[in-house]
């Protein structure tokens, strides 16, 4: 099993229904029922798997994505909850413009407390004069354009070694655990 490559969630496209036999299927007998049976359980299916995708929303407000984390292994049969998939929450802050050669903070609004663990963050950031693109954290080749990004309980910091304001759009997306 652990060696296993998970496959993911698909829905079978291989449900023929013979729109004839629908017709021609009498309502008051056990094929009707089966019928019914079988189709429940392909919308059931496809229920299923559209809940297991990731959804591509990226608001100004927590969002669950779909995306589902191992379950908290300090949980098992001998503690009082349960040991559960983690759903992952997505949450984007409008960060603005870069700053010049220093630190801006700008607070997330989130509530975070120790069962708050992250699974990622990024940045992307726009230059709408330059018609640049950068990704943060930023590592540049001499390490004086290097970017840093940060988030905490209250703020996310972006700290630069260089002036960036021409970078005037900033969108920092974050993604995390909490219980």
């Amino acid at each position: 099993m652990a060696n296993e490559i998970p496959s993911g969630a698909f829905v079978t496209t291989t449900n023929v229904w013979d729109v004839q036999a629908l017709y021609d299927t009498d309502i008051n007998t056990p094929a009707f029922k089966e019928l019914l049976v079988r189709l429940y359980q392909n919308v059931n299916n496809i229920a299923n798997v559209l809940n297991l995708k990731d959804t591509g929303y990226y608001l100004q407000q927590p969002f669950v994505t779909g995306q589902l984390y191992f379950p908290n292994i300090a949980l098992n049969s001998s503690t009082a909850a349960s040991a559960e998939f983690r759903p992952v929450w997505r949450y984007v802050v409008v960060f603005g413009q870069l700053p010049n050669a220093g630190s801006k903070s700008v607070p997330h609004g989130l509530t975070i407390n120790s069962a708050t663990t992250n699974v990622g963050f990024y940045a992307e950031c726009t230059d709408t004069t330059g018609l640049k693109y950068i990704t943060l954290p930023y590592a540049s080749a001499s390490g004086i354009d290097n970017i840093q990004l940060d988030w905490d309980a209250t703020n996310v910091t972006i700290t630069t070694a260089s002036d960036r304001r021409n970078f005037n759009i900033c969108n920092v997306v974050l993604q995390y655990l909490t219980f």
